[in-house]
C-alpha cells in the first residue's frame, strides 16, 4: 500500500501548543511522567485482581457470589488496562524504561499481547486515526459498520440497538482470534506487522498458554467446567464492554471526522495535529471517577497529541490545549457527560447504518 502522508501546513498552531505545555511542566516542576499517584492506582487494581481470583479459586462462595467476583474481576481487568498498561506501553508510566515495559506487559497476563498492541494502537491508530483501512481499531465489520467507504448489510440499520452488546465480545476476540489473525497474516488492516524476533514469539505464546491456564483451566480443576466457563465469559464480557464503550465515546461520535487520503497524491488534507483533533473527543472531563477509572481517556483530543504525557496530568493540559484551539478557530470537540457522547455513538451508529 502507498504510504499516507499529512498535510505540514499551520506548524505555528502546534508549536504554540508545545510551547505552552512546556510552560506548564517548567512552571509546576513536575514530570511529564506518572507520579505516586499512578503507583498508587497500579497497586490498588493489583491487589484486587489478586484478591478476586484468589477468593474466586479457593473460597467455597455460593454461585452468585462466584459470579459477581468474575464481574469485578472482569472489571479491575479493564482499569488494569486503562491505568498501567495503557501509559506503559506509550511509555508515560515512568521515566525508568523497565517499569514501563512491566507496565506495558500486564497485557499479557491480561490475555492479549503488548508488542501487537503497540503495533496496533502506537502506530496505526495513533497516526491514522479514524482512517479505513489504516486504522484497525474502527474495524468492527462486518457486524458493525464504522465508515461509509466500508461494505454495508441489511443488518446494519439495526446496528444502533445491538452495537452495544456486542462490545461485550471486545476482550473475547481480542484474546483468541484478534491476536492470531495478525501474528499469522503478519497484517494489521492494510499494513505490515513488524518483525517479531525469537524473544517476542516466545512471549507470545507463553503468556497466551499461561492466561489460559490461569483463568480456564485452573478454575476448571477446581470447580468444574461450566461454573469456571459461565465465569469467565461474564468476567470477558464485562471487561470487552467497558474498553469497547471507552474507546467508541472517543472516536466514533457525530462530531467526529473520517477523513480518506486525496486519491491522487495518497496525502491527507489536514496536518497530523488538525487530524488528531478532527478525530477524536473528549467526554465527561468534569467527572473525576471517569477521569480516574479511565486513565484519563475521557480526554482523548489531550491524549492523541500528546501520548507520551501520563494521563495524571492532561486535566490541567486540557485546558491550554482548548485555549489555544479557541485562538485559532480550530473546532475542539468536547462532550460535557458520559450519556451525552453515548447517545452522539448511537445516532453516529444509526446515521452509518442507514446510508
Amino acid at each position: 500500500m502507498k504510504r499516507v502522508i499529512f498535510d505540514i501546513a499551520n506548524v505555528n498552531f502546534f508549536n504554540e501548543i508545545k510551547f505552552n505545555i512546556d510552560g506548564y511542566f517548567s512552571d509546576k516542576k513536575v514530570s511529564r511522567f506518572g507520579n505516586y499517584k499512578i503507583y498508587i492506582k497500579s497497586i490498588f487494581f493489583v491487589m484486587l485482581a489478586v484478591f478476586s481470583y484468589t477468593t474466586i479459586l479457593f473460597s467455597p462462595v455460593p454461585l452468585g457470589i462466584l459470579l459477581c467476583l468474575y464481574i469485578l474481576l472482569g472489571t479491575v481487568f479493564a482499569g488494569i488496562g486503562f491505568n498501567v498498561m495503557h501509559d506503559g506501553g506509550h511509555g508515560s508510566y515512568s521515566r525508568k524504561n523497565w517499569l514501563n515495559e512491566i507496565a506495558g506487559y500486564s497485557l499479557n497476563l491480561m490475555g492479549g499481547n503488548i508488542f501487537i498492541w503497540k503495533n496496533k494502537h502506537n502506530c496505526n491508530h495513533h497516526n491514522y486515526t479514524n482512517v479505513e483501512g489504516l486504522d484497525d481499531d474502527i474495524d468492527i465489520k462486518p457486524w458493525v459498520r464504522t465508515h461509509l467507504s466500508q461494505p454495508k448489510h441489511w443488518y446494519h440499520r439495526y446496528q444502533h440497538i445491538y452495537a452495544l452488546g456486542l462490545y461485550g465480545l471486545t476482550h473475547l476476540n481480542w484474546v483468541f482470534i484478534g491476536d492470531f489473525k495478525k501474528y499469522f497474516s503478519k497484517k494489521i488492516g492494510n499494513t505490515d506487522l513488524l518483525r517479531m524476533n525469537l524473544k517476542e514469539h516466545f512471549i507470545f505464546w507463553i503468556s497466551k498458554a499461561l492466561f489460559i491456564t490461569l483463568f480456564l483451566v485452573i478454575p476448571i480443576v477446581q470447580f468444574g467446567f461450566w461454573k469456571a466457563f459461565i465465569g469467565y465469559i461474564l468476567m470477558s464480557f464485562v471487561c470487552g464492554f467497558i474498553l469497547g464503550i471507552v474507546f467508541q465515546l472517543a472516536h466514533l461520535v457525530e462530531d467526529a471526522e473520517f477523513p480518506l487520503p486525496l486519491e491522487n497524491s495518497n496525502k491527507l488534507e489536514k496536518t497530523w495535529v488538525l487530524h488528531q483533533i478532527a478525530t477524536t473527543a473528549n467526554f465527561a472531563i468534569k467527572n473525576k471517577f471517569i477521569f480516574w477509572f479511565t486513565g484519563g481517556l475521557n480526554f482523548q483530543v489531550v491524549h492523541h497529541l500528546f501520548p507520551k504525557i501520563s494521563h495524571i496530568h492532561y486535566p490541567a493540559i486540557n485546558k491550554l490545549i482548548k485555549a489555544t484551539c479557541f485562538k485559532y478557530n480550530v473546532k475542539y470537540t468536547e462532550y460535557s457527560g458520559f450519556f451525552r457522547a453515548l447517545h452522539s455513538h448511537i445516532f453516529f451508529l444509526k446515521r452509518i447504518g442507514s446510508h
